[in-house]
C-alpha cells in the first residue's frame, strides 16, 4: 500500500494513526466482541467513548462550563438551520457578514425562520477578503451575528474574533476547528460539520453558551429543540455513533502532539511554506486573496492558464498529490491543509510545484 497525500477540502484527511487504530479495532471494540458500529448508544461502552471525547474537546478548546457540547447528524448546513430556529424568536432578526460561499449557504438557510440581514459582504470584490470593520452595519438588537471564520471555497480566513458587542456571535468553524487556540468565551454558538479537522462526515458539533437555548417561543418538533440534546448527552435519538467514535480518537491525537497551541504553530508553518512558494513564483503560481485574510487551511492558486491547471493535477496526482482541483465555483488549484497534513506533505506539494513551473513556465 502507498498512502498518498490527500489535500481533499472534505471529507479530508485523517491522521494515519487514527486510521490504523480503526482498522485494529473494527471488528472487535474494547473487548465488547463486536464492532463500536454495532454496540447499542446506551451501552455503558459507547456512553463512556462519548464522554471522554467530550471531556477532551473541551480540554483541547477550553470550553467554559455554561456551554453546552452537542454531537449531532446532519452537517453544519443542517445545523444552521436549526440554530436559527432555537436562537431567534418569531420576528426577531439576526444580522450576517459574508466571506465566501459557505457565509451565502448559512444565510439561505436560516433566512426562512428570520429576519435576515446582510450587515457586510465582500461579494463585490469577488470574496477576495474581508469588509472593512468600520462599514459593517451592525443591528444592536439582533438575535446573533453570523460569520464564517474561514472560507473553504475563497481561502479567506479572519484571523482574529470579530467584536459583536452585545450580541451572541454565531460561527460556523467546520473548516478551522481545533487548528488553533480559539476563545470560546467570545461566541454565543460555535457549531460545524467534523469532516475536516476532526473526523469522518456525518457528525456536526455544536457548542452552545447554555443561556442562549429554550428562549425562542416557538412549537418547534421536539428533534429540532437543541435543548432536549443538551439534557440528553446528545442523544435524544440515536447518534451517529462511529463518527463520534473515530471523533474521539481524532483528539486523542491532538492531544498527543501537544493541543491546540501546537496545531497552530504548525499550521502557521505550513500555510507560510505554501504562500511562499505561490509568491515566489514569479506570477506561474497567483493567489488573489488579501494577504491579511489568506486562509491557513485552504490555499486556492491559479496557473497561468486553463491547459497548465490539467496537466498540474494530472501530474500531481501521478506524484501522491490528490484533491488538489478547485471547487466548481472558482475553478483553479485548492490545497486543503488541516490539521491531519503533515509538514512533509506541504513540503512535497512545494517541490511538485517548483518542478511543474520549471518544466511548463
Amino acid at each position: 500500500m502507498s498512502r498518498a497525500f490527500n489535500f481533499s477540502a472534505g471529507p479530508a484527511a485523517l491522521p494515519e494513526p487514527v486510521l490504523r487504530q480503526v482498522q485494529a479495532e473494527l471488528l472487535e471494540w474494547q473487548g465488547e466482541r463486536a464492532s463500536v458500529m454495532e454496540v447499542s448508544h446506551r451501552g455503558k461502552a459507547f456512553i463512556d467513548c462519548a464522554a471522554a471525547a467530550e471531556r477532551d474537546l473541551r480540554e483541547l478548546m477550553a470550553i467554559p462550563d455554561d456551554y453546552y457540547v452537542l454531537f449531532l447528524q446532519g452537517g453544519a448546513t443542517t445545523l444552521s438551520a436549526l440554530l436559527a430556529l432555537n436562537l431567534a424568536g418569531p420576528g426577531q432578526g439576526a444580522d450576517f457578514v459574508l466571506t465566501g460561499h459557505w457565509g451565502e449557504k448559512a444565510l439561505e438557510n436560516m433566512k426562512p425562520s428570520l429576519k435576515a440581514r446582510v450587515a457586510a459582504s465582500a461579494k463585490d470584490g469577488g470574496y477576495t477578503g474581508i469588509p472593512a470593520r468600520e462599514s459593517w452595519q451592525l443591528d444592536p438588537n439582533a438575535a446573533f451575528l453570523h460569520y464564517t471564520p474561514n472560507e473553504t471555497i475563497h481561502g479567506v480566513e479572519f484571523h482574529d474574533i470579530p467584536d459583536a458587542g452585545g450580541v451572541p456571535l454565531v460561527a460556523d468553524v467546520s473548516s478551522n476547528f481545533l487548528s488553533r487556540p480559539m476563545d470560546v468565551s467570545r461566541f454565543g454558538v460555535l457549531y460545524g460539520g467534523a469532516q475536516k479537522n476532526l473526523g469522518p462526515s456525518g457528525l456536526a458539533i455544536a457548542i452552545v453558551r447554555k443561556d442562549l437555548l429554550g428562549k425562542h417561543g416557538r412549537e418547534l418538533p421536539p428533534i429540532f429543540e437543541l435543548l432536549n440534546q443538551a439534557r440528553n448527552d446528545s442523544m435524544f435519538n440515536t447518534p451517529p455513533t462511529f463518527a463520534w467514535y473515530v471523533l474521539g480518537l481524532v483528539l486523542q491525537w491532538v492531544k498527543a502532539q501537544g493541543g491546540a497551541t501546537a496545531m497552530g504553530e504548525r499550521n502557521g508553518r505550513k500555510a507560510a511554506l505554501l504562500y511562499s512558494a505561490i509568491d515566489g513564483s514569479g506570477g506561474f503560481y497567483r493567489n488573489t486573496v488579501q494577504p491579511s485574510a489568506r486562509s491557513w487551511m485552504n490555499v486556492p492558486f491559479f496557473l497561468p492558464d486553463e491547459t497548465r491547471e490539467k496537466a498540474f493535477l494530472k501530474e500531481a496526482e501521478a506524484a501522491g498529490l490528490l484533491g488538489l482541483k478547485g471547487h466548481r465555483a472558482v475553478g483553479g488549484i485548492r490545497a486543503s491543509i488541516y490539521n491531519a497534513m503533515p509538514e512533509a506533505g506541504v513540503q512535497a506539494l512545494v517541490d511538485f510545484m517548483a518542478d511543474f513551473a520549471r518544466r511548463h513556465g
